[in-house]
């Protein structure tokens, strides 16, 4: 029998933030994960500075997404949709995408993921 996860609050100031080496102006902050307990997903934010691209890549995960602040692109499949406050996408696994903020303002978003292997290949 599987041991029941203990509750966990995070409280903002306790998160550390780190570059993402695939992209100049995208930093990341792992808010719950398996290593805090969390037995299935693991749930992350993203900051996209003004003017910050991330290049075309692939995870191997699915990426479920919530923007929380800010105006930017996101291309995914060929496709380019411009995505802001409120709004929510599913990129499913393997599935080639990027972000372009071409704003002034910087942006923000939740990123939920299962646990596990997230590695990310760059398009070339």
């Amino acid at each position: 029998m599987s041991q029941q996860p203990k509750p966990l609050i995070r409280r903002s100031d306790e998160i550390e933030y780190e570059d993402v080496g695939a992209a100049d102006g995208l930093r990341k902050g792992v808010l719950i994960d398996e290593s805090r307990g969390a037995p299935n997903f693991a749930i992350r934010r993203f900051e996209l500075d003004a003017g910050a691209e991330v290049p075309e890549h692939t995870n191997e995960v699915e990426h479920e997404q919530y923007v929380l602040s800010g105006e930017y692109t996101v291309g995914i499949d060929d496709e380019e949709y411009t995505v802001g406050e409120g709004d929510s996408l599913l990129i499913p696994a393997g599935v080639v995408h990027w972000y372009r903020n071409e704003s002034d303002e910087p942006g923000a978003f939740i990123c939920a993921v299962p646990n596990g292997d997230d590695e990310i290949e760059l398009v070339e």
